[in-house]
């Protein structure tokens, strides 16, 4: 009587790279598939941003490069906003006229010569400057 069990398994490459049946490459040299030289570090290409605009519905969806600045984070948010025709209408569409904050809670705002990669953060709420008198 032939045992069946444990059943054999079946590796089929799905998300690891294709291997053989014993889980271990054939020989070949070189480490897992991709043909990059396998030193080269990947870098982000585009990370997505979320800008609650103050007493605005929703999130705008900004798609940037991390090397960009806080300030051109508001200038992209500030553009689509009005671009989308978004209400409530916003009084300025010069993103000078606005401070990023990490939340409402947050007093401080961002400095907008810092860079989005150095933030640790992706969820940002935009909202008018407050002028002094």
């Amino acid at each position: 009587m032939d045992s069946v069990f444990p059943p054999k398994r079946q590796y089929y490459g799905v998300g690891r790279g294709a291997s053989s049946e014993s889980g271990l490459n054939n020989g070949g040299g070189g480490g897992g598939g991709g043909g990059g030289g396998g030193n080269e570090r990947r870098r982000l290409t585009k990370v997505l941003f979320n800008v609650h605009i103050q007493n605005s519905l929703g999130l705008v969806q900004v798609m940037m490069l991390p090397e960009n600045t806080v300030a051109e984070l508001m200038r992209a948010a500030v553009d689509i906003h009005v671009k989308e025709n978004r209400r409530p209408l916003i009084g300025s569409s010069d993103p000078v006229c606005y401070e990023l904050h990490y939340s409402q809670f947050s007093l401080q705002s961002l400095k907008p010569e810092e860079k989005l990669i150095d933030l640790g953060s992706r969820n940002f709420l935009l909202c008018p400057k407050i002028v002094m008198k």
